[in-house]
């Protein structure tokens, strides 16, 4: 789920640090009960699996079949990947205009100071 609303973010606002790693998969749960209750949890699952692989192709640009294969199973990205993917716009890289440790500190996005 925090993939999906990173991809859901305001387009050119969607960033990731160097050493992060993304991952995409399908919707996960469980069911309980009698066979009638299981089959509709089941297909309530479904739902949620198009629903949100409709939102991801949405955000990310990538097709709904290469959605759905790569949520099949969890789908690991770097930062960079998730950038090539469409799911974020930019990595945040630590400039030398500044230092987090002194409150002061300046970004570099993409490699390119801000």
């Amino acid at each position: 789920m925090g993939a999906f609303l990173l991809s859901a973010g305001t387009k050119g606002k969607r960033y990731s640090l160097p050493n992060s790693r993304i991952m995409i998969h399908q919707p996960l749960g469980g069911a309980q009960g009698g066979q009638s209750d299981i089959d509709i949890q089941a297909n309530e699952m479904l739902h949620h699996k198009a629903n949100l692989n409709g939102y991801l192709a949405y955000h990310t640009g990538q097709s709904l079949a290469k959605i759905n294969q790569d949520t099949d199973r969890d789908y690991f990205m770097s930062a960079k990947e998730a950038k090539d993917y469409g799911l974020i716009d930019g990595v945040i890289f630590e400039s030398s205009q500044g230092s987090p440790a002194t409150g002061s500190c300046g970004l570099a996005f993409n490699g390119q100071a801000d």
